[in-house]
């Protein structure tokens, strides 16, 4: 029996496990202490602990993985994507180590993985490219005078890595040199490497992925691609990515030389399982011929994360978690399971099928309708608002940016039966079977079944009057608890869901999600004596501009704080002084954890 370990976690490795499975393949997963229960752990027929949460100390540390292939005796080492899926030095300890590796060669690799590399050979294979600069003088007047001689706008991107890590966009010179110290520090982060490159931004730009296999033949764009893998001597699978503009002429951008995320939209239109292929290439066996496209695939990806505080990623155990029918579900987590701050925040892809757009779209609708997940903020209200707006508009790379206060509309409160629906849920929970004096629910003497729970949102704070020991009633509202796990009912009809962990009760309601507190609203002089200056983020604190004793006026960049492929900026929240600094550069800090001491001016 082959054995094959995957080099990855989450739903990527959820994902190459099912197909190993199938194939008869023995599965090793291996996982770091912050995964330890994790379901791609639980679904492996072995898995090795790689060591302490950091990726750095277990993700991304190629001995640590080469010595769980030594003692599970792997055969094939898949490294999914992401972390060091295109490596070449794990490329070539695997062959080192006379295994054999599920994805190109590390020569191909360390080609590709290059920006300026993988133009040049796009370039020799006549494949368009856009104009720029890749030059060897990294310094900012070069990059100033390749800009004025490119033109305005310009992107400016990491020559190392891809998944879109440190791209900034510059729309005239006195933006360059602040974007360029951002994509260096980024790049350095995630990379350890700092050179940059320089290209003509195409404005509303359509972005076009075309995903290879050795037998794969398409017209214009692909044909492109595949000169690009020809001229780079390609194996195994991978994408090569192209931008297009309003009048269709389009420009290589890179290769993803792995599987890529959005794999699953090529195998549903294909009716091809792309890690069964890179399988087989790997062991020297025949691969598919290929097949017809069928219909039209759409992929959502679900993340824990806030939309409303400029996608922050959110933290957290997941409460409840309902996944709807009719499509397919990659999931990495499951009810239960913590999302930490240590890695990408991704808890599924969800991706429809249908014999046209219209028709993919209306599933992929409904299937976002349907899904629950309480415990962490998500992007579904985002996604929800965008395929609105896709089922009637043509969208490109920009549309995010430009309509974003539609996509994302202000929070707004908990509506009547949202709040009859927190307090019912507190009060059920509140409930003991064992207890005499809780299981039959909230009694007083003269008055019944009857309670008053105080709710508390943000700022503002409600009292909710219940009655009955459930069915509750508030008000003319009917609140049922259903027999699944932490479904309700409002009024016989209206499905509901809510639970609750650490003083707050989540609920979600015609397809909206709020969060109510049932502690008293803290209060101190610490809170109310000035601003706050506290990290907006989980995360590491990878710049301070600030000191102690420091004036600055409000915006002024005081930390910068970077996790899961995101850099945010802590600003001064006013006019003050910077009394004290808190955090150090590499310190760990939570989501509102304080950053510095702030006094700010009388106003």
């Amino acid at each position: 029996m082959t054995t094959l370990l995957v080099a990855n976690r989450g739903e990527i490795a959820r994902r190459i496990f099912r197909t190993a499975k199938r194939l008869g393949m023995r599965t090793v997963a291996v996982y770091s202490d912050a995964d330890a229960s994790m379901p791609f752990v639980r679904e492996a027929d072995a898995a090795l602990r790689l060591g302490p949460a950091p990726a750095r100390e277990s993700y991304l540390a190629i001995d640590r993985i080469m010595a769980a292939a030594r003692e599970s005796r792997a055969e094939l080492v898949h490294p999914g994507y992401g972390f060091l899926a295109e490596s070449p030095a794990l490329a070539n300890a695997v062959v080192a180590a006379g295994l054999r590796f599920v994805g190109p060669p590390a020569p191909v690799l360390a080609a590709l993985g290059n920006k300026v590399e993988a133009k040049e050979i796009a370039e020799r294979a006549h494949v368009p490219v856009l104009p720029g600069y890749r030059g060897i003088d990294q310094s900012d007047s070069a990059f100033a005078t390749a800009a004025r001689e490119t033109g305005y706008p310009v992107m400016i991107k990491p020559a190392a890595g891809g998944g879109g890590i440190g791209m900034q966009t510059v729309r005239d010179e006195r933006e360059l040199r602040d974007a360029l110290a951002r994509a260096r520090r980024l790049a350095m982060a995630a990379f350890n490497d700092e050179r940059l490159l320089l290209e003509r931004l195409v404005e509303r730009a359509r972005h076009v992925e075309v995903q290879i296999l050795a037998d794969e033949v398409h017209k214009g764009i692909a044909e492109s691609a595949l000169r690009v893998a020809r001229a780079a001597g390609y194996v195994n699978a991978g994408t090569v990515e192209f931008l297009v503009d309003d009048h269709d002429r389009f420009s290589f951008l890179e290769v993803n030389a792995r599987l890529q995320v959005e794999h699953p939209v090529t195998e549903l239109v294909f009716g091809v399982d792309l890690v069964e292929q890179q399988l087989r290439i790997a062991l020297g066996d025949a691969i598919a011929p290929s097949s017809r496209a069928h219909g039209v695939a759409i992929e959502a990806r679900v993340y824990a994360e806030d939309p409303a505080s400029g996608f922050v990623p959110s933290t957290g155990r997941l409460l409840h978690v309902h996944w709807p029918d009719g499509v397919r579900i990659d999931a990495g987590y499951e009810e239960g399971d913590v999302v930490t701050h240590h890695y990408d925040p991704l808890l599924a892809k969800i991706v429809a099928h249908g014999s046209d757009p219209r028709t993919a779209l209306g599933k992929l609708s409904g299937a976002l309708a349907a899904t629950e997940i309480l415990g962490v903020r998500t992007n579904l209200p985002f996604l929800r608002a965008l395929l609105r707006r896709a089922e009637s508009e043509r969208l490109d790379t920009e549309f995010v940016e430009r309509e974003l206060a539609g996509l994302v509309p202000e929070r707004q409160p908990a509506p009547d039966e949202g709040y009859a629906l927190a307090a019912a849920s507190a009060v059920s929970t509140a409930r003991s079977t064992r207890d005499p004096w809780t299981s039959l629910g909230p009694w007083r003497i003269g008055l019944g079944y009857a309670t008053t729970v105080v709710l508390r949102e943000g700022e503002r704070e409600r009292a909710i009057r219940l009655e009955g020991a459930g069915p509750y009633r508030y008000g003319d509202r009917r609140i049922a608890e259903s027999s699944e796990h932490h479904r309700w009912t409002i009024d016989g009809a209206l499905p509901a869901a809510a639970a609750q962990s650490d003083g707050t009760v989540w609920i979600g309601l015609r397809g909206e999600t709020w969060e109510l507190g049932t502690t008293p609203r803290e209060r101190s002089v610490e809170q109310t004596a000035g601003a706050q200056v506290a990290a907006p983020m989980p995360g590491v604190v990878i710049a301070v501009s600030t000191g102690a004793d420091r004036r600055v006026r409000r915006g002024d960049l005081l930390f910068v704080v970077e996790a899961m492929k995101m850099e945010l900026r802590v600003e001064a929240p006013a006019d003050g002084t910077v009394t004290r600094v808190l955090a150090r550069v590499g310190q760990q800090v939570k989501r509102g954890e304080r950053l510095a001491d702030f006094a700010a001016d009388p106003i």
